[in-house]
């Protein structure tokens, strides 16, 4: 009969330690606020890819933009890994559609260098690109 007690006991440590993580961390850091992309300049910008696919123009207007260049569609969930003044992570999930995690270096207001690997459309993806503001969004 202890050692039943003694079993519910550690239990219910282990999920009373696991209460403030999961209240005070979880939730500070799944919101974080991506201010650095902020800080990016609006307007055109182009992603050249180093393996040699086609460049792409794309019209930041958050920099959130850069986040999920293989994944377009909208409401996909979002975890923000790192959330630096001049590095961002994020990890995200589309339903149906796979994931992706996408690293984010600022080097200028507009000047960015991204890293991206996950799945979309059912095949894997793994990408290094710089992205540099070209002028306005037509």
């Amino acid at each position: 009969m202890k050692s039943m007690s003694n079993r519910k006991l550690v239990v219910l440590s282990a999920l009373l330690a696991a209460v403030p993580a999961a209240v005070f961390g979880g939730p500070a850091l799944a919101q974080s606020s991506l201010a650095m992309l902020d800080t990016l300049e609006k307007g055109a910008w182009e992603v050249r890819f180093r393996d040699g696919t086609a460049p792409r123009s794309i019209c930041v207007r958050s920099g959130r933009e850069l986040i999920q260049l293989r994944h377009s569609e909208s409401g996909c969930n979002r975890f923000v890994v790192e959330d630096g003044a001049n590095e961002v992570t994020v990890q995200y999930t589309c339903r149906g559609n796979g994931y992706g995690r996408t690293n984010i270096r600022k080097e200028g207001s507009n000047l960015v260098q991204i890293d991206s690997q996950g799945i979309a459309d059912g095949r894997p993806f793994q990408f290094s690109a710089e992205a540099r503001r070209t002028g306005s969004c037509r």
